[in-house]
């Protein structure tokens, strides 16, 4: 029988603000899936290449790293509501004029990678502020049972998001779904305007050189908080094969766009279910150990995934044609079992590295800190990107992933061994 407290934590709901904002940020990332996948499928409808989709991600990776940062340090520099509000804004006016572009016709490739960039950018500064925000929220024993939340709010828009994408791209058109994403886009605002005035505490330091050095000095002597980045970088870098979906969708598995939402609806359903069952995880101590498990559990998904896909290459379980009208559905569902494992792998990381972050680092150095987190979090999969589609490119679909789930078994072993301290982090009395 199912014991309540196997079930995710509740308490940081008990308090409105983070309520408000929990809700805001769903609804606001429910339509940014849309966005996401729906830009992915418009480039590959406009160009039939998997490396120009893999190039939105790698297009902005530059600004993102760059927001992230300088909006870390405008969140330890200013009030972190009206820093996120203004970012905030950006996000929706370039989404706005991505619906207008749509409607009217007017877009074209390098439009679509433009606007991709600002949003990435922007959401950064959001993302960054946001989680810096949270800890002034509710007390620290609840960090775990909100980053639990926030993974089933992530679940719920990305597994949503890309399905209704998919749906709304085939029988609706790309319009339609752009303009989807800037009504729910105002969940955020609503969250966040509702928000009391949060200043940075301790020493303020303004932003600038001098702020981002001091963010640097004290990553280096943060030897736990520095290794979760890199661990998570390795997982995200070598096991990110989104940027295939549109093209294992069309010519690999079939199916097309529906496919392609469905693959990636795994992935945040194995987040969601995770998510839901999450009691446990905010029991544990060891938060070091366990990020170590669950990368290695989310390295031997991507196996199991790109062994699904050979078996698609030798023709196993394949109608008599796969194209978009015509699916490979035993695969399909073999396929979306493996990225629900990867889903739940990375967001019980995800609970692991984000209470780290929150419980370990000062608030007057939380945002910086928070910078480099989002930059990690978001930079990862768009390295992932350019290693997928470059690979692919040159090789098959299924080599990227067979490749990446090796290495990250590989590095993650050999990282962990070389910094032992980090297997023993006890949440009890985090250190840096």
């Amino acid at each position: 029988m199912l014991q309540r407290d196997h079930l995710v934590d509740l308490r940081p709901l008990r308090t409105p603000a983070f309520a408000r904002l929990w809700v805001g940020s769903a609804l606001a990332g429910l339509g940014g899936q849309l966005t996401v996948v729906a830009v992915m499928l418009h480039v590959y409808e406009l160009t039939g290449d998997t490396f120009a989709v893999a190039m939105i991600a790698v297009a902005g990776l530059l600004p993102m790293i760059v927001a992230g940062l300088y909006g870390g340090m405008l969140a330890d520099s200013f009030d972190r509501r009206s820093v996120a509000l203004i970012a905030a804004s950006v996000t929706f006016a370039s989404t706005v004029l991505l619906s207008v572009l749509a409607w009217t016709g007017g877009e074209t490739v390098w439009w679509l990678y433009a606007l991709s960039v600002v949003n990435s950018a922007a959401n950064s500064v959001v993302m960054a502020t946001r989680a810096a925000i949270v800890p002034r929220l509710i007390p620290r024993e609840q960090l775990p049972a909100a980053a639990a939340l926030q993974g089933i709010s992530a679940g719920i828009m990305v597994m949503g998001g890309p399905a209704l994408a998919g749906l709304l791209v085939a029988f609706t058109g790309y319009a339609w779904t752009y303009t989807i994403d800037v009504v729910l886009m105002l969940g955020l605002f609503l969250g966040l305007w509702t928000l009391p005035k949060i200043a940075p505490e301790g020493d303020v330091v303004k932003a600038g050189l001098e702020s981002l050095r001091d963010g640097w000095r004290f990553l280096r002597r943060a030897p736990n908080i520095r290794l979760q980045f890199v661990l998570d970088i390795v997982a995200m870098t070598f096991g990110q094969p989104l940027a295939l979906f549109p093209a294992i969708g069309a010519v690999l598995l079939g199916g097309g766009a529906i496919t392609t939402g469905a693959l990636t609806s795994a992935i945040a359903g194995g987040v969601l279910l995770s998510s839901l069952f999450s009691g446990p995880v905010g029991r544990v101590r060891r938060q070091g150990l366990g990020i170590e498990r669950a990368i290695l559990v989310y390295g031997a998904a991507m196996l199991l995934f790109a062994l699904v896909l050979v078996a698609a290459a030798l023709g196993a379980f394949a109608p008599d044609r796969v194209d978009a009208e015509s699916a490979n559905m035993p695969l399909i569902v073999a396929g979306m079992i493996a990225l629900a494992l990867a889903g739940a792998a990375d967001n019980v990381s995800a609970i692991f590295r984000s209470t780290m972050l929150q419980a370990a680092v000062p608030d007057s150095i939380r945002g910086r800190l928070q910078g480099v987190f989002i930059v990690v979090v978001a930079g990862g999969p768009r390295l992932g990107a350019l290693y997928a589609g470059a690979l692919a490119a040159v090789t098959t679909l299924w080599f990227p992933p067979l490749l990446g789930g090796f290495v990250i078994l590989a590095l993650v072993g050999v990282l962990v061994r070389l910094n032992p301290r980090f297997r023993h982090y006890d949440a009890a009395h985090p250190v840096p």
